[in-house]
């Protein structure tokens, strides 16, 4: 089951967990506030899954690929993980599906503070078009993830400052209507 909680302000290494000391834990309903969805599958058969397949469906989720970060699999790897840590939104959602390993996502919540989102096997997020986030890898340096689109895949991520985008003032305004 996914867990989540506020950072800490240390600039330590990206892949420790950064857990504020007490912790203060996040639940998957201040999650669904920020417009991150979680779901739970079965990763050990995501090929013939038919959650999957009716998430794909009702998403439209027309597109997706397997990517493997890790130092043996990914090219350029040493430069992803720095490109995936540097905040940054999208002007579309964006939806991982682990399969195997694991890392953590980090989200802004409304107050510009850091939620880490750790991430595992058969743990499914979508981020909403608009919102600051980030990716690193956790201290076992390594995960296989599903990568889902709607249509063609779009790369492209606008590092902040990216206020201005009409993705990241349509989520501001999602923001406004749930508080």
């Amino acid at each position: 089951m996914v867990e989540a909680w506020y950072m800490d302000e240390s600039q330590e290494d990206q892949r420790a967990p950064h857990r504020q000391r007490p912790n203060r834990a996040v639940s998957l309903e201040q999650l669904r506030r920020l417009g991150v969805v979680y779901r739970r599958l079965d990763a050990d058969n995501y090929e013939t899954d038919p959650c999957l397949k009716e998430i794909r469906r009702a998403e439209n989720y027309s597109w997706m690929d397997i990517v493997t970060i890790h130092k043996d699999k990914l090219p350029n790897y040493e430069e992803k993980i720095k490109t995936f840590y540097e905040e940054h939104l999208h002007l579309d959602d964006e939806i991982r599906y682990i399969l195997d390993g694991s890392g953590y996502f980090d989200v802004r919540d409304e107050d510009d503070k850091w939620i880490r989102i750790s991430m595992e096997k058969g743990d499914m997020i979508t981020l909403p078009a608009g919102i600051y986030h980030r990716f690193t890898l956790d201290e076992n340096n390594y995960v296989k993830a599903m990568r889902l689109f709607v249509g063609e895949p779009v790369w492209t991520a606008y590092n902040r400052p990216a206020d201005d985008f009409p993705a990241r003032k349509q989520y501001m305004k999602f923001l406004a209507d749930e508080a």
